[in-house]
């Protein structure tokens, strides 16, 4: 990406992602992290309703179909939504990663219109892992998945402990989060939440 502010440069002694063992394997659907994520979640009705799927290395792709419910201009679709498909698709690496992680920083270009029942095909990647910190980028694509670029992102994650979630998140929300007994449910719960 063009122009990336200072912050998004990972330092020189920035090493490269490693894919955890357990990730899931390319092409494997990733599947919501939580049902009322507004980006990936099932239970919300007016959400994005993202879908990714692991790729090689420590990337991902995923789509979803811009709704009347997203638009800001007339038929088009709204900047802050392009931008939480983005955040949402970078934010999904780190289950790649196996690791607990908020956005710190997200710095996104638009490029193209993207129209209303217009399918927006994004691929994202992690570029670099500095401590605590996690350097990705994406792009979202119109047209199929070789289309023109339509957004572009880079992004900052920092890793977090649980306790993030805990002690800032709604009681009754963490409650049910962590009473899931579905272990892996009950993990990607806590990934991505700023």
């Amino acid at each position: 990406m063009s122009g990336t502010s200072p912050g998004l440069q990972p330092p020189a002694d920035a090493v490269k992602p490693v894919r955890h063992p357990d990730a899931p394997a390319p092409g494997e659907p990733l599947g919501a992290h939580y049902g009322q994520c507004f980006g990936c979640g099932g239970d919300q009705p007016h959400g994005l309703h993202l879908e990714a799927r692991a790729g090689e290395g420590v990337s991902i792709t995923a789509e979803f179909t811009v709704r009347p419910a997203h638009q800001g201009a007339p038929g088009l679709a709204h900047g802050g939504v392009l931008a939480t498909a983005l955040d949402e698709t970078l934010g999904s690496l780190n289950w790649l990663l196996r690791t607990i992680a908020v956005t710190g920083r997200l710095e996104t270009d638009f490029l193209r219109p993207v129209p209303v029942d217009t399918t927006l095909y994004l691929e994202a990647e992690v570029t670099a892992v500095a401590g605590r910190k996690i350097y990705s980028t994406a792009t979202g694509r119109i047209g199929g998945p070789d289309g023109p670029v339509a957004v572009r992102a880079d992004a900052l994650f920092i890793e977090v402990k649980v306790e993030h979630f805990v002690n800032h998140g709604r009681e009754e929300e963490i409650r049910a989060a962590m009473d899931d007994p579905d272990q892996l449910r009950r993990a990607r719960a806590f990934e991505v939440n700023p």
